[in-house]
C-alpha cells in the first residue's frame, strides 16, 4: 500500500496552499471535492455553513483520494482527521492531488 506524499503536519510544504486554507478552508474542501469528481460548489457551501457536515463531505473526499493513491486508512479515520485537524487534513488532500490536478489542467490546455 502507499502512503501520503506529504505528512499531516507537512502543510507548510506550500506555504500558498496554507494560507489559502487558513483564510478560506471552504475553498480548499471544494477544490478537493472537485478533484475526485464531487460538487465543488455544495461540498463548499456546506463546509462553510455547517463545519461539521462539511467535515463530512471532505472526509468522503479524503476516503476517494486513498483509494485513487491506494492509501491504506478507513473512513472513520478520515472523518476523526477531518474533525480534530481540518486545515492540516485539508492541505494534506490537496497536496495529494494537486500534481493531478496540473496534469489534467495541462492536459486542456
Amino acid at each position: 500500500m502507499g502512503e501520503w506524499s506529504n505528512g499531516l503536519c507537512g502543510c507548510f510544504n506550500n506555504i500558498t496552499l496554507c494560507l489559502i486554507t487558513y483564510v478560506a478552508p471552504c475553498y480548499t474542501a471544494g477544490k478537493n471535492a472537485e478533484a475526485v469528481g464531487d460538487s465543488c460548489i455544495m461540498v463548499a457551501v456546506v463546509y462553510a455553513i455547517f463545519p461539521a457536515v462539511g467535515a463530512y463531505f471532505a472526509a468522503k473526499a479524503r476516503e476517494k483520494i486513498r483509494e485513487q493513491k491506494g492509501i491504506e486508512g478507513s473512513f472513520g479515520g478520515d472523518c476523526l482527521v477531518h474533525l480534530f485537524c481540518p486545515l492540516c487534513a485539508l492541505v494534506q488532500d490537496a497536496q495529494e492531488i494537486q500534481p493531478q490536478a496540473q496534469a489534467q489542467s495541462m492536459a486542456r490546455e
